[in-house]
């Protein structure tokens, strides 16, 4: 059984859009194709007459600071976010959770940016991102725009993107007293989903924690934040206290799986 009919390799943002919208049948992005080959074969998602591989535009392999900001291409591979100084200091959880993607041969191919194409609510690379309120860059035909990474998904492995693709992700630089961590419960193989996740950016002024942002996964239908927990601790100490009551906020807003 054929699963594709075509495959086309684009060699810029352009000549993928067109291609996704002049195909003569259904057509698909592919980067990595870790999630999409897999899900094609086993029935999950139906045959297309058109895969279009995006994964040597440059646009989308690019990884630098760009106009004050770090800039990760939809289509750098986990590893090579886990093997950047860059990306290491100024987005510490995104390194840790594109490290526990997978293993070694899945990270050697996956993208970033089919991490969150995919709109799993418990994605690693997603709630990373969440936490460090990144922005995605949408290209279409009328052009580049940028949105928070939160209007993207729609629901359980859905999001808005028709005739459109993700060019990269734009993160704040890191400053003084500003850290970012990601911690996941997994299953001993440790190459399935999370059965629980959770990425944390912080700054602190003195004791004080000036600002947080908190997102944990599969906490509902999309990724999202923790934005009850959040507002618990922002511009508080660090006590026990205001631990247990944003643990109880997280509760109470989340909507935990119960198997």
């Amino acid at each position: 059984m054929s699963f594709w009919k075509k495959y086309h390799l684009a060699q810029t943002v352009d000549d993928a859009l067109h291609t996704l919208v002049s195909a003569p049948g259904d057509a698909l992005l592919i980067g990595g194709g870790t999630d999409l080959l897999l899900d094609l074969q086993q029935g999950r998602h139906p045959p297309v007459h058109t895969l279009v591989d995006v994964t040597e535009i440059p646009e989308l392999t690019a990884l630098e600071i760009r106009n004050g900001e770090l800039f990760v291409g939809a289509g750098v591979p986990h590893r090579k976010i886990v093997d950047s100084a860059l990306v290491h200091h100024h987005a510490q959880a995104l390194t840790e959770a594109c490290g526990l993607i997978g293993g070694p041969q899945v990270r050697n191919t996956a993208t970033l940016g089919g991490n969150v194409a995919h709109a799993l609510p418990a994605a690693d690379g997603t709630i990373a991102l969440m936490s460090l309120d990144a922005q995605a860059e949408i290209a279409g035909l009328s052009g580049h725009r940028r949105v928070p990474l939160s209007d993207i998904f729609v629901g359980p492995g859905k999001n808005f993107l028709e005739d459109e693709l993700i060019v990269g992700f734009h993160l704040a630089l890191k400053n003084a007293d500003e850290a970012s961590a990601f911690k996941r419960v997994m299953r001993p193989q440790g190459v399935a989903i999370a059965i629980l996740n959770l990425g944390v950016w912080l700054k602190r002024t003195g004791d004080i924690i000036a600002d947080v942002r908190i997102a944990v996964g599969p906490s509902g239908p999309t990724p999202r934040r923790m934005t009850q927990a959040e507002t618990v601790l922002s511009r508080k100490h660090l006590t026990e206290n205001h631990i247990s009551q944003a643990f109880e906020d997280i509760l109470e807003q989340a909507k935990f799986r119960t198997s």
